[in-house]
Formats: structure tokens, C-alpha cells, sequence
């Protein structure tokens, strides 16, 4: 076998990588594809990423005889597509016929969770005998490798289609009654097309990239069906990938003094302080755990999931989900663990004539001006707590492409929220 590795041939003025591996697909389709191709999602929090962070792999069933080849025809499509003209698109390009082995795995596993250096790449690629080429400063070979090394210990499927050329300047033509009707009929062998609570398409993007839609699921066969079922502008071609979206496997078990910034993490910790709102309708709290603390934030975005973060207050046990920047937990999911007593003291009520008391001086307790009547202390009264324990996740609209949807967790290990 041979594999292709590609990455970072696009720019967020245009141009996706995976529409380059769609291309090469069909080009390549003379050696026979062994598979789907892969689509792989790199950490999420990689300053240089343009937009969703991806690289692809093709696997062809052939020899080290077509190397050369297949080379070539690899090369000569990323001349042709790749917008070398942003100076953020730094594409790379790896071929390799040989065993995939732990080293690699354990590389690839580390480029979805942490950051990994151009020359750490280049330095293991050349060790393994990989021909390597490097555009521009070359960024694009960390994700191509770990294209080819990556071990998909879980996966999912994603239908992509693309427009005609000539309509990538236009908007997209999308039927709105099918795109619902189809999710309806697929959902939850497919999911994220729709956000419903929010009654916005999600499958499709806004940016100027030739992706028409992109269908997200199980299986290739629900795929298919769930393509049938639209009615959109034509389409040039469109591509099933294998890929690790909605594994979660970008998130690292860690606790919250070893959490360092550009990193995604699960987390465990107390709230040690509610959360207040800042303009822009976002929400930031703190958890602490064994002296250490840290900032959780809920953005605009995540819509309703901010009333369950509104909804903590100190001492509640929660486990949290997402990237640290700033110091700062950006949160995929939250899990409510247990749930701390709404105590809140309160000015006594005078019993006589149901008026609240006033203090009587420091150390006095409290009395009633009119009837006399005194209480010691202030009084307190319990409340009701509004949020379930269970885990809850973001909205559809503002998921990660990584973020482990509820409705996958094959065996939920507490009671659940999904977002629908």
C-alpha cells in the first residue's frame, strides 16, 4: 500500500483540503483506493489552523513501483488548487509504503492533543524512509503524517459535497423543508444537521470554500440515503470520509493544576465561584481542586447551555470538557456531579407582623422597630435547585468538529442531556 498524506493546502479566503483529496481520489482511483479516505481533525487549538484544522489521507493498493507516480499526480494537484498566495497556507505532502508503526501511532495521537513541532515531523518522517515535500515553510507535513499514522480507535463517516465552480461565489442553494425532512428520517444514525432548539442548518458552511454540505453519521449507507433525500443546487462531486470527528479524541484526563493553555482536557473540580455574565451575553465561573483553579467559560454562542452553567453555584462537584486558553476551559460539555445545598441567609421575618427585622448592632441580632420582637441571628431558607445532575452538552450550532456528541456514548456512566 501507499499512503497520502496532505495537509494545510487551504486558506480561509478559499480552497479546502478536502476537496483537494476529492480531487486525487478520482485521479488516483487508477491504483485502487484501499478504503475511505481519512479525514483527520488536529487539535482544535493550533494558533496556525485556518478553519476546521484538517488533514487527509488516501490509501492506495499499490506498491513502492508507483511511487514515483503517484507522486506526481499528488504534487501536480496541489500546485493546481493549493492558495499558496495566503501566507498561512504553508502546504505538505507525504508518501510512504511501509508499516505503521507505534512510533508513528503515538506521533499522530499527539498532534490531535498537543503541539508538535515542523522538525520533530520532518526528523521521524525521514527516519522511516516517508518522501517528504515541503511548500512554503512546510507546516503542512505535522498534519500529514499524522494523516497517515493515526490509529482510529473509534470513528465516524462524513458525506461531503461540493459546488460547481461556478457557484462559489454565490450562495448556497439549500432546500430548508428537505434538509429538516432528511434529519428527521436519519436522526441519530446522523446528527449535527440541524440545530433545532436554535432552528438554524448547521450541516452547511458560510465561508467562501467549495463545501456544499457536509452529512455526518454512522455509516456510509445512511449517508447515501440522507443525500437522496435533498434538494439543493448541483452538485460537482461529493465524497465519503473516515474520520475521527465526534470521538473526543482530542481531550486529555487531567487535573486542573496540570492543565497548560493550546490543550483540550477533561476536567474535575468545586465550584468556588457562580457565574457572572460579561457583554456579549458570556458566561465565565471557577472550579478549584487541591488548591489549584480555573475559568470556565460559556460563550454566546452555546445559547441555551448557559442556563445550566447560570444554574451552579459554590460547591457543587462538576466535571468539565473543553480547551484551556487564557486559562480558560471552553466548554464542549459539562457534568453536574452532585449538587451543594441553596442555603442563603436571610433578615429574619418578625412574627407578629410578617415584616423583615432589623439589625440591632454588631453582635445584637436583629429586632422588629414596631412590635419589639427580637430574632439572634440571621434566618435561612433553602432552595429548590433547578439543574439535574447528568451531563449536559453545547448546541449543534456551536459544537467542535471533535466534540463527542451525547447520543454516541454508547454507555452513559451518569444520566444525560443531549442537546435534543
Amino acid at each position: 500500500m501507499i499512503y497520502l498524506g496532505i495537509d494545510d493546502t487551504d486558506s480561509k479566503l478559499g480552497m479546502c483540503t478536502t476537496y483537494l483529496a476529492a480531487v486525487l481520489a478520482e485521479r488516483l482511483s487508477g491504483f485502487g483506493l484501499t478504503d475511505y479516505p481519512r479525514l483527520i481533525r488536529l487539535n482544535p487549538n493550533i494558533k496556525y489552523k485556518t478553519r476546521g484544522n484538517a488533514a487527509l489521507c488516501l490509501t492506495l493498493d499499490a506498491g513502492p513501483e508507483a511511487m514515483d507516480e503517484a507522486e506526481r499526480i499528488a504534487l501536480e494537484a496541489v500546485g493546481e488548487f493549493a492558495r499558496f498566495e495566503d501566507e498561512n497556507t504553508n502546504p505538505g505532502v507525504v508518501l510512504y509504503s511501509g508499516e505503521i508503526t507505534a512510533d508513528l501511532k503515538e506521533y499522530a495521537l499527539r498532534v490531535v492533543r498537543d503541539v508538535v513541532e515542523i522538525e520533530e515531523a520532518e526528523t521521524l518522517a525521514r527516519r522511516h524512509g516517508m518522501r517528504v515535500h515541503r511548500f512554503k515553510n512546510g507546516r503542512g507535513i505535522v498534519g500529514a503524517l499524522a494523516a497517515i499514522g493515526l490509529e482510529l480507535y473509534d470513528f465516524t463517516y462524513e458525506l461531503l459535497a461540493y459546488r460547481m465552480p461556478g457557484n462559489y461565489e454565490k450562495p448556497r442553494q439549500l432546500d430548508r423543508d428537505s434538509v429538516y425532512a432528511m434529519d428527521a428520517a436519519t436522526y441519530p444514525d446522523t446528527w449535527d444537521n440541524v440545530d433545532l432548539a436554535n432552528r438554524v442548518i448547521v450541516f452547511s458552511p458560510h465561508t467562501p470554500d467549495p463545501v456544499l454540505y457536509g452529512i455526518r453519521g454512522n455509516s456510509p449507507e445512511v449517508l447515501r440515503r440522507a443525500q437522496a433525500m435533498l434538494k439543493t443546487e448541483p452538485v460537482e462531486r461529493s465524497i465519503i470520509f473516515r474520520t475521527n470527528q465526534g470521538t473526543d479524541m482530542h481531550l486529555l484526563c487531567g487535573s486542573i493544576a496540570e492543565a497548560r493553555d493550546d490543550r483540550s482536557y477533561v476536567l474535575k473540580g468545586t465550584v468556588t465561584e457562580a457565574a457572572h455574565a460579561i457583554e456579549g451575553g458570556h458566561l465565565f465561573f471557577a472550579i478549584g481542586d487541591g488548591g489549584a483553579t480555573i475559568k470556565c467559560a460559556a460563550f454566546e454562542p452555546t445559547k441555551g447551555f448557559r442556563n445550566v452553567v447560570k444554574s451552579l453555584i459554590p460547591g457543587d462537584e462538576v466535571r468539565v470538557f473543553g480547551s484551556v486558553k487564557d486559562r480558560t476551559v471552553n466548554l464542549e460539555k459539562l457534568e453536574v456531579i452532585r449538587l451543594a445545598e441553596d442555603v442563603r441567609k436571610v433578615t429574619p421575618i418578625c412574627p407578629s407582623c410578617g415584616r423583615h427585622m432589623e439589625s440591632a448592632g454588631a453582635g445584637q441580632g436583629y429586632r422588629c422597630r414596631r412590635c419589639k420582637t427580637k430574632a439572634p441571628a440571621m434566618a435561612v431558607e433553602r432552595h429548590e435547585r433547578t439543574v439535574e445532575k447528568g451531563l449536559y452538552e453545547v448546541p449543534p450550532s456551536a459544537r467542535r468538529h471533535l466534540a463527542r456528541q451525547i447520543i454516541r456514548i454508547r454507555q452513559p456512566w451518569c444520566a444525560v442531556h443531549p442537546s435534543r
